[in-house]
């Protein structure tokens, strides 16, 4: 358990090492003289704009809902052939019932009387 503290601990304080570095960094960016001002970037060349394309104005004619041909008629279906009855079942034989109490003996008999 000890060693785990220490390795968090050792983590943390690399950890805030390398934070002081930069921010020192940080703080010497900002101290920095500005850049010259003399130097000017060329300019850049300017994009071609696409060709845009046409659309139509018109809209193509649909067909009428009443055109179109009525469907086919259903095929008849072949009918089942019909199946004999099945034979009734046999009646099964009787089971005797189950006591539902069990029956109590008396206790052995003592070693010792009282």
């Amino acid at each position: 358990m000890a060693s785990s503290n220490c390795f968090v601990l050792a983590i943390f304080m690399a950890l805030s090492l390398l934070n002081i570095n930069v921010g020192l960094e940080a703080r010497h960016i900002l101290q920095m003289p500005p850049a010259l001002p003399g130097v000017t970037l060329p300019p850049l060349p300017s994009i071609p704009n696409p060709p845009q394309p046409t659309l139509p104005t018109t809209q193509p004619s649909l067909t009428k809902p009443g055109a179109l041909p009525p469907f086919p008629s259903m095929p008849t279906l072949p009918t089942m052939p019909s199946i004999p009855p099945l034979p009734s079942m046999p009646t099964l034989p009787s089971i005797p019932t189950i006591p539902t109490t069990i029956p109590f003996f008396s206790p052995p008999p003592s070693k010792t009387s009282p």
